[in-house]
């Protein structure tokens, strides 16, 4: 009987044993702590406690994302995705002291943005006095910080209407400054920029080709146009003739507010002349060799002769 009762008596001294809570801080960090992150990006979710030691405690973990992290104190994630995006907090629980707990941390919120982000390369000045310096400036859609910056310049590729890309000096390992300076440059050239943050790397796409033009010969390679006059009209048939050390070219334009497109989209390419049926707009043309140069730039505009007959009234 009073064994019985011995029992009885441990059995309800157990079940008032009660959780109690420590007042330690707790809080939720992102390494690295960038306002943006992207599909594919590699981060890690922290439980911090404040003067407990990693070992000290067990976690847990509360989060309205599809994927829960473990009871550890890191959530490592090693490509991110929208599966990981939402809010996340944690509470430690002593593992000398099973009732002693601390209170939840305050909530973070992760947000993966899916779409892979873009750089825009912007280049001045557009048209090149010879023997000056070119800025390039690189910008990242969607800002935010951890980016350095990688620099291209292009090199016409014939056997598709694209280029390949040849990194310019210091640029292996990016650059803190999110601009490039290019001194001495004399002929029509194309860059193209992207950016690169973390480790391994997370690379944003490469920005669209942007090109400095110049009006100054190369001394292997040469556009001339035909007729060769200051004024042209709407409805003249002009020739743009590529000359120079390659046995292939192709002939580029880029109109104002438009595109960079190729002769065969608006003309015909006959061996290395483009023959052009009619100006519809301004715009700046060039070739490009199958060795890789790029030719002197001209800047045609094509004027109605309506316009031009009451200028003269």
């Amino acid at each position: 009987m009073k064994l019985r009762l011995m029992v009885k008596k441990t059995e309800i001294s157990e079940s008032h044993k009660e959780e109690s809570t420590v007042s330690t801080s707790v809080s939720v960090t992102l390494q690295p702590d960038w306002s943006q992150i992207f599909s594919g990006e590699k981060i890690t979710v922290r439980c911090e406690i404040q003067g407990g030691g990693d070992t000290e405690w067990d976690y847990e973990w509360e989060t309205t994302s599809s994927i829960k992290p473990s009871n550890q104190n890191e959530f490592r994630i090693s490509s991110a995705s929208s599966s990981h995006s939402g809010n996340y907090r944690c509470k430690g629980r002593k593992k000398n002291a099973q009732y002693k707990r601390t209170e939840w941390s305050d909530f973070i919120k992760l947000t993966v943005n899916n779409n892979k982000p873009q750089s825009v390369l912007t280049v001045s000045p557009s048209w090149l006095s010879p023997g000056a310096s070119v800025t390039l400036k690189c910008e990242v859609e969607h800002p935010s910080a951890g980016w350095r910056f990688y620099w291209y310049k292009t090199v016409p590729k014939l056997s598709d209407r694209l280029y390949r890309y040849e990194l310019l000096p210091g640029s292996d390992s990016g650059t803190e400054e999110d601009s490039y300076m290019v001194h001495g440059q004399t002929h029509t050239a194309g860059y193209v920029c992207r950016a690169g943050r973390g480790e391994p790397v997370f690379y944003t796409e490469h920005s669209k080709p942007t090109f400095v033009w110049s009006g100054d010969f190369p001394p292997s390679a040469s556009l001339t146009v035909s007729p060769d006059r200051v004024q042209h009209f709407t409805s003249d048939s002009v020739s743009l003739s590529c000359e120079g050390n390659s046995t292939e070219w192709r002939v580029r334009r880029f109109p104002e507010h438009s595109y960079l497109s190729l002769c065969s989209d608006w003309g015909t390419m006959t061996g290395s002349t483009c023959n052009i049926s009619g100006l519809n707009s301004s715009a700046v043309y060039w070739c490009e060799s199958g060795s890789g140069q790029f030719t002197n730039s001209v800047n045609i505009t094509g004027h109605s002769e309506f316009s031009s007959l009451l200028s003269c009234i």
